[in-house]
């Protein structure tokens, strides 16, 4: 839904499905129900995810049509695609598979082109739109500085592959498309340093000759075509769990020329841990429910001098709070957005507020997402049914943003 500049949706993840037709069936089940819940008669937006298998699937029998027509019918339009889960991402055990096929194959390439053909024809003609995507792979796969060079240069030649494409279409059709590289921990890009030293050592040098030998750009020219269609999904969630303060990481964004394609509004737990060991048994038992095994929950401790920790996962987390010197841990695991604490657990939500009232200041991005995909991985008693979760999360953003 448009709010004054801002461009507001949910992602489509929550959704379980991975086929096309599972996919509709979702859209057209609950997006009527949303729409009425939050008394919406403008146009609402839809943030859509497509598994590889329904990317495909609506590209046939000419289903892409037809969608672009329910969409018309439903007064829906779509400006921004998740293309980071490629395969299954509900129901199953998805971990660090979630990573899979990274950034050096050529299926994380070609169902990310075939992304950007399906965005090329939904999109609204009065806007830009992205596909946000993996952090090119999961660090904890290349054990050494060497083989973590090799994937980073890999993947670099496949995205710059794409910026080509997409700096094509721009020609051709005079539509802005970006990919917006979103950095989680333990990403191949984890967090703001990861990417200024991506754009600095790896996606600038290479991609400036390039575009210049192909396109007869000069290479100020060419750094701005590779900086207007690679850009950041800020995911906050992920940017509060690495503990960044969110100002810096703005600032020196728009320094470098670097720009955000989407915020993805979406809340981690955090926790402080008690100095006494004797008391740490009630931290065990406030996290214990979230130990579940779909996704990853990395974990990041700070101790009083600021050093940080980082742990695989929530489990491995648990297995050194004995003995750790943390003050406190924040938690991969996206929480409702409206809620600011859960029992003796807090969120992440103040990160939240703190970037809409950056963003209403300076205008990084037009684009909001909320994205909470765990509802059926939270603990029963902060369950609601999934249409009422997604309308209480969009009317509590709707509210924040200024």
């Amino acid at each position: 839904m448009q709010i004054s500049d801002y461009h507001l949706t949910y992602c489509t993840n929550i959704h379980p499905g991975e086929s096309w037709e599972a996919t509709f069936e979702n859209l057209k089940s609950y997006v009527p129900k949303i729409k009425d819940g939050l008394s919406i008669e403008k146009r609402f937006a839809i943030g859509l995810r497509l598994s590889d298998e329904a990317s495909r699937e609506l590209l046939e029998n000419n289903e892409l049509q037809a969608f672009k027509s329910w969409l018309k019918a439903n007064n829906c339009y779509v400006f921004t695609l998740n293309g980071f889960p490629y395969g299954g991402f509900h129901r199953q055990v998805v971990k660090d598979e979630v990573h899979q096929p990274d950034w050096t194959t050529q299926a994380r390439k070609e169902y990310t082109l075939r992304l950007f053909d399906i965005l090329s024809v939904l999109m609204p003609e009065d806007m830009d739109a992205g596909i946000s995507t993996s952090p090119l792979s999961y660090k904890h796969w290349h054990s050494t500085e060497t083989a973590r060079n090799e994937i980073i240069g890999k993947s670099c030649t496949q995205i710059l592959e794409v910026v080509d494409y997409l700096y094509s279409i721009k020609l051709s059709r005079k539509q802005i498309l970006h990919l917006d590289i979103e950095p989680e921990p333990d990403g191949m890009i984890e967090n703001a340093s990861g990417v200024h030293e991506f754009f600095e050592k790896w996606l600038i040098p290479q991609g400036i000759p390039m575009l210049t030998a192909k396109y007869g750009v000069s290479p100020k020219e060419a750094m701005d075509i590779i900086k207007d269609h690679v850009r950041v999904c800020y995911d906050v969630c992920h940017f509060a769990v690495a503990y960044e303060d969110h100002r810096t990481v703005l600032e020196n964004f728009k320094k470098e020329g670097i720009k955000i394609g989407k915020f993805q509004l979406s809340a981690a737990l955090k926790m402080d841990i008690p100095e006494k060991i004797s008391q740490r048994k009630l931290v065990e038992k406030a996290l214990l429910p979230f130990v579940e095994s779909t996704y990853l929950h990395q974990v990041i401790g700070r101790s009083e001098g600021d050093g940080l920790k980082a742990y695989p996962d929530l489990p491995d987390a648990l297995l050194a709070l004995a003995e750790t010197h943390d003050r406190e841990w924040r938690i991969h695991f996206h929480v409702p957005v409206f809620l600011a604490s859960y029992g003796t657990l807090q969120s992440t939500q103040e990160d939240i507020l703190s970037v809409l009232d950056l963003n209403s200041q300076n205008h990084y991005s037009s684009q909001l997402e909320v994205e909470t995909y765990t509802w059926e991985v939270l603990p029963e008693d902060i369950h609601l049914s999934l249409d009422q979760s997604i309308v209480r999360e969009l009317d509590w953003a709707k509210n924040h943003i200024k």
